[in-house]
């Protein structure tokens, strides 16, 4: 992973952010309304819900509609909740019929094999007809990131391919933490490597919330299930 002398573990920044998260909410309500309003019509009625990264835990209980809900929350400034990271997800008992995995929470795991045993884990927690929901930031999109910084992006993929290609510095006025932002065909390849595969995928734009039809211009969210056999 790349550092930055400033950088602060991913637990102490959003420890310093939680005074502020809301705020922070705040700026990418319709973003984040929008991926909340795929899941509910995508996951129907569950029993059980698994939120890894719940912040302070107001997503996951209007996802969860009353449903038995798990909160994975490390940091004790920002809510309730077990305090386990993703990695730590060996630790939890399922089954479970839905998890969800929000607002890039597997950006902040590291190194690349971390992240593919993270989701390793979400399937081995999902019931008979579980399924994950899991958006992530799209190192391509840009409507977001703007041209000049995306082409530079894409040529080094292509020329200088690695694991590590998509690391960032992730920065809020009050902190900074190291982030890793993704390619649909990397959370492709993690997906295989953990069992898991994509049913399906949306492009959901960062500033508005519309659902787009080109991977360019937004986010990337995806309901996933474990591969059989």
């Amino acid at each position: 992973m790349n550092t930055s002398p400033d950088s602060l573990d991913p637990d102490e920044a959003y420890t310093r952010l939680a005074p502020v998260f809301s705020e922070i909410a705040g700026r990418r309500r319709a973003y984040l309304e929008a991926v909340e309003g795929l899941i509910v019509g995508e996951m129907g009625s569950v029993r059980s819900l698994l939120d890894i990264g719940s912040g302070d835990g107001s997503r996951a209980r209007r996802i969860a509609r009353g449903a038995d809900l798990t909160l994975l929350e490390p940091s004790p400034a920002m809510g309730e909740g077990l305090r386990l990271r993703a990695e730590g997800l060996n630790q939890v008992q399922g089954p479970f019929d839905a998890i969800t995995c929000l607002w890039n929470v597997l950006g902040h795991v590291f190194p690349a094999s971390a992240r593919v045993e993270v989701l390793r884990q979400c399937g081995r927690l999902m019931g008979p007809q579980g399924r994950l929901f899991i958006d992530v930031n799209h190192r391509y999109n840009i409507a977001h990131y703007g041209l000049l910084p995306t082409v530079p992006r894409l040529l080094k993929d292509l020329v200088h391919p690695s694991e590590t290609n998509g690391d960032v510095l992730v920065r809020w006025n009050v902190c900074s933490t190291m982030g890793h932002v993704f390619t649909h065909r990397e959370f492709g390849s993690m997906c295989r490597a953990a069992g898991l595969r994509i049913d399906k995928r949306f492009v959901v734009d960062y500033e508005t919330g519309r659902v787009r039809g080109f991977s360019c211009l937004g986010n990337l969210f995806y309901v996933a299930g474990v591969r059989p056999g």
